[in-house]
C-alpha cells in the first residue's frame, strides 16, 4: 500500500505543485491553503520508498536521523492536512458570504499568516512525540525505529495520544464539519432563491469531511487501543496484543490514502486552477504543432 500510495500520490501532487507554480498567475487565499496541502503531501510521499523497502524486507534497523525526520514528516502531514482542508472549507464559506473578498480572512496576507501558524501549531503538537522517539532510540542504542504505538511508557504515551487525537483530529474535524454544514446551508438557500444548482460544491465539501472521517478514525482508535494493550494492569494475552497491533498496522497506510485523493480536490475546489492548466496545455500544444 505504501508503494502504491507513493506511485500515484507523488505523480498527482507533483503535477499540482508544478501547476500552481507555473500555471497560476494570480493566487487567492484558497490557493495558498491548497498549495501548502499539496507540498505537505509531496514531502510526506518522498518518505514512503524507504519505509516500504524496510517493511518489505522486515528491516527493523533505521538510520536514527532518518527515523526522527520520517516520523516528524509523517505526523505533521497527517495533522496539517486536516487543518488546511478545514481552512479551505472556511474560506469557501466566507467567500459565499463575502463574494467581493472584503473579509480580512479572504486576503492573501491573512492566508499566508494562517498557513505559517498552522505549521507552527502542528510542530508544537508533535514535539512530545519527537522526544519519545529520541528517548526510545537512546534506550535501544540508536538502531531500532519503533512506531508511535510502541514508544515509551504506556501510560504517558496513552495520555499524549489522547490529547493529540482530540486537538489534532477531533476538533479540526468538527470545525471542518460545521463549516461544511454552514456552506451547504448557504448554497441550498441560494439554490432556492436563484434556481441555480450548487450540487457540485455541496458534494465536494461533504466528501472532504467524509474522507477524513473514514480514513483517520480507524488509525486514531487503533493507536489508542495499541498503546492501551501495553498497560500491565490489563494483563492481555500475547495473542490479543498481536491482533491489536496487526489491525493498527493496517490502519496506518489506510490513513495515508488521503495523500493520493487530495489532488482531486485541487482540481474540483477552484475553477481558476483548472482553467490555468487547460490554458497552459493548449499553449504547449500550439508550440508543438508549430514546431512540427
Amino acid at each position: 500500500m505504501y508503494a502504491l500510495e507513493f506511485t500515484f500520490g507523488f505523480i498527482g501532487n507533483l503535477m499540482v505543485v508544478l501547476g500552481y507554480i507555473v500555471c497560476l498567475p494570480a493566487w487567492k487565499s484558497t490557493n495558498v491553503y491548497l498549495f501548502n496541502l499539496s507540498m505537505s503531501d509531496l514531502i510526506f510521499l518522498c518518505t514512503l520508498p524507504e519505509l516500504s523497502y524496510n517493511y518489505a524486507y522486515n528491516l527493523k534497523k533505521f538510520n536514527s536521523s532518518l527515523c526522527v525526520v520520517n516520523r516528524y514528516i509523517l505526523n505533521v502531514n497527517m495533522y496539517s492536512s486536516i487543518l488546511f482542508m478545514m481552512w479551505v472549507s472556511v474560506d469557501r464559506f466566507l467567500l459565499m458570504c463575502h463574494p467581493q473578498r472584503e473579509h480580512i480572512l479572504l486576503t492573501l496576507k491573512a492566508a499566508l499568516c494562517i498557513s505559517t501558524l498552522n505549521w507552527i501549531w502542528v510542530t508544537i503538537q508533535v514535539i512530545p512525540l519527537m522526544i519519545f522517539i529520541i528517548q526510545d532510540l537512546k534506550q535501544n542504542g540508536w538502531t531500532v525505529c519503533r512506531d508511535f504505538g510502541s514508544l515509551g511508557e504506556a501510560r504517558v504515551t496513552l495520555i499524549y495520544t489522547g490529547v493529540l487525537s482530540i486537538t489534532g483530529y477531533v476538533l479540526p474535524l468538527l470545525a471542518l464539519f460545521l463549516s461544511s454544514q454552514r456552506l451547504v446551508s448557504v448554497l441550498v438557500k441560494r439554490e432556492e432563491m436563484r434556481g441555480t444548482s450548487f450540487q457540485r460544491p455541496v458534494r465536494i465539501v461533504r466528501v472532504a469531511t467524509i474522507m477524513f472521517l473514514v480514513l483517520y478514525t480507524p488509525i486514531h482508535i487503533m493507536r489508542i487501543a495499541r498503546i492501551a494493550s501495553r498497560l500491565p494492569e490489563l494483563n492481555l494475552s500475547k495473542c490479543i496484543i498481536d491482533y491489536i497491533n496487526a489491525i493498527y498496522l493496517v490502519t496506518r497506510p489506510i490513513a495515508y490514502v488521503h495523500s493520493v485523493i487530495n489532488p482531486v480536490f485541487y482540481f474540483l475546489m477552484t475553477d481558476s486552477f483548472k482553467e490555468a492548466l487547460q490554458d497552459k496545455w493548449r499553449h504547449i500544444k500550439r508550440i508543438l504543432m508549430t514546431a512540427t
